[in-house]
């Protein structure tokens, strides 16, 4: 009996993704510690909504996070410092985030990489404009991956490359900036969080937001909680840091840090 042979095609695998699995090879070892975060986005939701209905403009809730991130790390500047080749920490003033924004080409939704730079510097405002921007003006794969150089390497160079770029961090801070802002959200609705590579000393992953009760001032009315992991290197940053930076993260985005000023 002859058997129908199934159907099937044949892709390659973008340069972007080669790197990604590199990145995640090399980032295996890092001793990580987590924590998962309800954090209610009621109030900042609401201040988008009123915004929008005002001028029609819906403000980017990824560009929200990325300010109130940069202003918690801002406070807690250990949570991205890195180890230079002395052992000794480097801790940047300037707070460069490497988020996710997803554009449309084609008539196709995807995302693309970009490094805001100083973002404990800039508004929301401000930020929603960058990214705003990169949208209205979607840049080639060359221009918005900083990495690509290294990505049309053979395999053992690549990573070779990449394990002495996680050496300096003057070369991480240019090319891979100093915290990750991940919103894997963005891609469906309802709650759940996420966890991503450990790629940095501070990753932030943002899930889903979902409806549920919530007790204010002792009355049980809805509320929208946003999931959110973070991920810290132990071996650069201990727990206390790192539940202060958590909790004031944590009260920027309930606050809806920066969203009056639009």
């Amino acid at each position: 009996m002859k058997l129908e042979s199934d159907k099937c095609r044949v892709v390659s695998i973008s340069k972007a993704r080669r790197l990604i699995s590199d990145i995640g090879r090399v980032s295996q070892n890092r001793n990580i510690i987590r924590g998962l975060l309800e954090i209610d986005v009621t109030q900042p939701q609401q201040l988008i909504r009123e915004h929008q209905e005002k001028s029609g403009e819906k403000i980017s809730f990824t560009s929200y996070l990325t300010a109130c991130a940069g202003r918690a790390v801002d406070s807690n500047k250990y949570v991205h410092a890195y180890l230079n080749w002395r052992g000794q920490l480097v801790l940047y003033e300037k707070v460069d985030i490497a988020t996710m924004i997803e554009i449309e080409k084609d008539g196709k939704k995807f995302p693309i990489g970009h490094i805001v730079r100083a973002a404990n510097q800039k508004t929301v405002h401000q930020i929603h404009e960058e990214v705003r921007e990169i949208q209205a003006k979607p840049l080639e794969e060359k221009e918005t991956n900083h990495l690509y150089a290294i990505s049309k390497l053979p395999g053992f160079l690549r990573r070779f490359l990449l394990r002495l770029l996680d050496r300096s961090p003057r070369l991480i801070k240019r090319y891979k900036g100093t915290v990750v802002l991940t919103s894997v959200g963005m891609f469906g609705k309802g709650g759940g969080w996420g966890i991503s590579l450990p790629t940095h000393t501070l990753g932030i992953t943002v899930g889903g937001i979902t409806e549920k009760p919530g007790v204010i001032e002792g009355r049980i009315e809805p509320r929208e909680y946003l999931s959110v992991t973070l991920d810290f290197d132990h071996d650069i940053v201990n727990g206390v840091p790192a539940a202060r930076f958590a909790q004031t993260f944590k009260e920027l985005v309930e606050n809806g840090c920066g969203l009056r000023e639009f």
